[in-house]
Formats: C-alpha cells, structure tokens, sequence
C-alpha cells in the first residue's frame, strides 16, 4: 500500500476531485443537453447513453468504459497514474449523477447557460471540460480512457500516440454524422474537440511557454558575458565548425522566455553581427542542482564528508580496539628483549677477543 501511494500528495486528490467535477461541468451543462459530443471515452459514453434504457445513464457508462482500459493499463502506466484516473472518473462520474439526477437544473433541452446556442455551447463546453483534462494530465493521472488505449495499441499497429487519438475520434464523429444524419452537430463537436485540446495544452505546458535559442557564433566570450549580465541566466557551449567555411565555431544554447526574445537580439546583432540565431518553443524546464550536477564539486564534496567520517571514527575508536593495539605494541617490545641479550653477548665475546 505504501508503494501505491508513494510520490502522492494530499493536495492532489483535492485538486483531482476539483478537476472531475469541472469536466462533468462542462460536458452537462453544455455538451449534453445540445446533442453535442466530447472526444475519446467519454464521448463515446454519451453517443451509447442515447440508446440505452434511463438507469444506463452517462455516469454509468464513463465507468463501464473507462475502468477497464486504466486497470488493463496498470502495468505500463503506473500503480499512482491508474489510482489518480480512477480517482478522478469516479468524481467525473459521480459531477455528471448530480447534476442530472440530484440538482435541480433543467439540462434535457437546452443548456441552462447559453441556451441553444451551438457555438457557445460548443465553445465554452470544450473550454471547461479542457480545464478539467488538463488538470488531471498535469497532477500525473487522465480523465479519458483513450489516452491509455492509444499507449497500449499504438505500438502494436505502428502508430503513433497522437495519430491513434486522431483516428478514434475520426471514426467516432463519422458514425455520430451517419447516425444522426446531419454532420452540423458531428463538425460542432469536432469544434469542442480542438477547443478542448488547445485548453489541455495550455493547462499542462503553461501561458508562457518557454524558447530555447541556439546562437552560432565566432565571439562565444563576448556574446555570453553580456548575455549573462542582461539575464543572469546560464548558458552551454557546445563546439562546432562550418561546412562551407571549415572555421571553427561556437553554439551558445540557453533558454528564455518570449519577453526576453526581442532583447536578446539586440545583444546578439551588437556583439556579433554576423551570428545565425535559431528560435524554438520549449515545453517543460528542468534544473539540477550545481552542485550535484558538477562532478568536481560532488568529488570534493566527497572527499570532504569522507575525511570528515574517517575523523569521526578515529575520534570514536572503542577503548576494545585501542587496548587491543597496546597489546601488540607490548608483544612487539617483548619480542625484541632477546636480540638485545644477544648483542650485548656479542660485545662481551669481542671484547674479550
């Protein structure tokens, strides 16, 4: 049991909890009552909701559906990333019975919001129930079940993640279209879709995503000491030379954010004019400590903490050992008693000699 919930936070479950009951939000007070469809799983779940009895409602089917492909994906994914799913659908779940059965808004017709306005509806539904996707994604779970699908039968069939999502809810859209005979409600729903995957991006990566700049340059001094005191950020230089000119040259890798951009051009164009500079978007950051990142420091941080360890044992030696090294210490002088008799025997024989 430890093992399952090792690297979770209380916190998390909140915020899990929180995020099913913003998706739930989204596809009820939105999505369903306009005959509009979410992507993956849980769009599938309301197309099946439609010709089914009333007890087989969505909340029964987002479990039906989704519980299976975490459990049977347990083993790639991860004991913590199928219990925060789980998790998060029961809540999903649980949001949608609540607000169908228990509360006292009227989404049969229309949406209680936006009415019966498709392009709102489809609008702001793919906005919230993206909220509530991306929150999971970020905290280390899923809400939809085709994530684990695509990662389990992706490889299998030679594509990739992205493209099994894309062709599921390709697939899903058309038989929508042909069973309703009217694609307005299936390309509304392709709308919520791309709504939806937009919001998912920005939750997980951030607003202000990161850019990594690649300056190749014969002035790599020069060019780093005044970008370092513009930005008091760090660099890497990695050697390189030119194909056409076989000179040797110098690529100075860093990252910034985008506000940082336009600045470090002008730094760039007044230290070397004649530098190429390649821009491109960085998901996600991470740093390593220096001190751990750098071998010398960790060396002698070492040798310090060994030097330290090897004072502390001699300091703490047990009286046992040091009286066991006085003892052969006196074995030792014991021993060489007899020599000295022999000499002064020698000297006496010499003598007399």
């Amino acid at each position: 049991m430890k093992k399952l919930f090792r690297g979770a936070k209380w916190f998390h479950f909140v915020l899990l909890a929180v995020a099913g009951l913003i998706n739930a939000f989204g596809i009820t007070v939105f999505l369903s009552p306009m005959r509009l469809y979410d992507s993956g799983i849980s769009g599938t779940a309301m197309l099946l909701r439609q010709f089914t009895p009333d007890y087989l409602n969505l909340s029964v089917f987002l479990i039906i559906l989704n519980l299976p492909l975490f459990v049977f994906g347990y083993k790639k994914q991860g004991a913590l990333f199928t219990f925060y799913s789980v998790y998060a659908v029961c809540f999903y779940s649980l949001g949608a019975f609540l607000i169908n059965n228990v509360l006292t808004v009227d989404v049969s017709v229309s949406s209680p919001i936006a009415g019966t306005d498709l392009l709102l509806c489809s609008v702001f539904g793919g906005l919230i129930s993206g909220i509530g996707s991306g929150l999971t994604i970020r905290l280390g779970g899923a809400i939809d079940g085709i994530e684990v699908m695509a990662v389990i039968f992706a490889k299998k069939i030679g594509i990739t993640v992205g493209t099994f999502v894309m062709a599921y809810n390709l697939v899903l859209y058309l038989i929508i279209g042909c069973i309703s005979k009217s694609w307005i409600l299936p390309m509304y729903s392709i709308m919520t879709y791309y709504v939806s995957l937009k919001t998912v991006d920005f939750i997980v990566e951030g607003f202000d995503r990161a850019k990594s700049a690649m300056i190749i340059t014969n002035r790599p001094q020069e060019t780093c000491r005044a970008l370092s005191e513009t930005f008091g950020t760090g660099m890497t230089l990695i050697g390189a030379k030119g194909y056409y000119s076989s000179m040797d040259k110098t690529v100075i890798y860093l990252v910034l954010n985008r506000f940082q951009i336009g600045k470090m051009r002008s730094i760039i164009k007044a230290e070397d004019p004649m530098a190429f500079i390649a821009i491109s978007e960085v998901a996600d950051v991470f740093r390593t400590n220096a001190h751990e990142a750098n071998p010398i420091l960790r060396q002698d941080g070492n040798s310090q903490a060994d030097g330290m360890s090897r004072g502390k044992e001699t300091a703490e030696k047990p009286e046992r050992i040091k009286g066991e090294e006085q003892a052969v210490t006196d074995r030792a002088v014991t021993a060489g008693q007899p020599d000295q008799a022999a000499e002064k025997d020698a000297g006496g024989v010499a003598d007399s000699v």
